[in-house]
């Protein structure tokens, strides 16, 4: 009878300790739940109060965005980023496109949209908090085939007038870099090319792959080789939108990390971009 009593109580001991076991669990799961809720929370109301999470699409990058050839619909990796952000909060995206990355930063600095996806820029951190790049790609030069000009190194001498489009990453890059040289300016990026020929200027800078777009569509010009700098693209906030800030950067890595960028940049046909390390 006391083998059966001593039983009949370990039983009940290990009974109670499952149950509190279980109990806590479940507590611990009820306030990660609530936390998770109470971020997400949080973070819509920093970027889209009334439930509409307008995102900045840049046609000037081709790179980023372009139009749908059958619907002229915006479609490219900023996009599937957007729509995969809004899924992911439950909110409606808006996709509000701009054809030079000057204005994308000019509604960044009015508060006009949520989140864009821009060059990451010393200047433009005063109004734009950015994550950590999720693709990388590079600015080139553009002359042409009689240009003595043979290196990025030989651009920077007086002289020389670089065209640029206003506003653009390299435009900033440039500005601060060349101290010989001349910049001109060109509405977008896409009139880099034509601003160049129809001045006869002696070098267009701009994304690499507007670049070999246009020399595919100009005669009698060429790419120099190389690159002259590095362009970081980022997705941007906001300053007065901060609170979704380590969302965001969150969200970027786990993009990167989880083969999205990729898998986006090749569903779209994009080469010569690459995915950006994570940090």
């Amino acid at each position: 009878m006391k083998l059966i009593s001593n039983f009949s109580s370990n039983i009940a001991r290990a009974l109670t300790t499952l149950a509190l076991v279980n109990s806590l669990t479940a507590c611990t799961t009820m306030t990660n739940t609530s936390a998770d809720k109470n971020s997400n929370t949080e973070v819509v109301r920093a970027l889209a109060p009334d439930g509409r999470l307008r995102a900045a699409i840049n046609f000037g990058n081709p790179i980023l965005a372009n139009k749908d050839a059958k619907t002229g619909e915006p479609v490219g990796v900023s996009v599937d980023l957007a729509r995969e952000l809004g899924r992911r909060l439950s909110l409606t995206v808006d996709l509000v496109t701009f054809t030079a990355a000057g204005k994308v930063v000019e509604a960044v600095t009015a508060n006009e949209v949520s989140i864009a996806f821009v060059a990451i820029d010393p200047q433009r951190a005063v109004s734009t908090l950015y994550t950590a790049p999720y693709v990388v790609i590079e600015g080139a030069y553009l002359v042409r085939n009689e240009s003595p000009l043979k290196a990025n190194e030989e651009v920077d001498r007086a002289g020389q007038r670089i065209v640029a489009a206003k506003g653009s990453a390299y435009d900033l890059y440039l500005s601060r870099e060349i101290k010989n040289a001349t910049i001109v300016h060109a509405p977008t990026s896409q009139a880099v090319t034509d601003t160049f020929l129809a001045q006869n200027l002696e070098v267009a800078a701009g994304v690499k792959q507007q670049l070999q777009m246009d020399a595919a569509r100009v005669p009698g010009v060429r790419l120099l080789p190389g690159r002259f700098m590095v362009i970081n693209q980022a997705m941007g906030t906001p300053i007065s939108r901060a609170a979704a800030g380590e969302y965001l950067k969150a969200f970027i890595e786990e993009m990167k990390t989880s083969g999205f960028v990729a898998a986006s940049l090749e569903r779209h046909g994009i080469n010569g971009a690459a995915v950006a390390e994570k940090t």
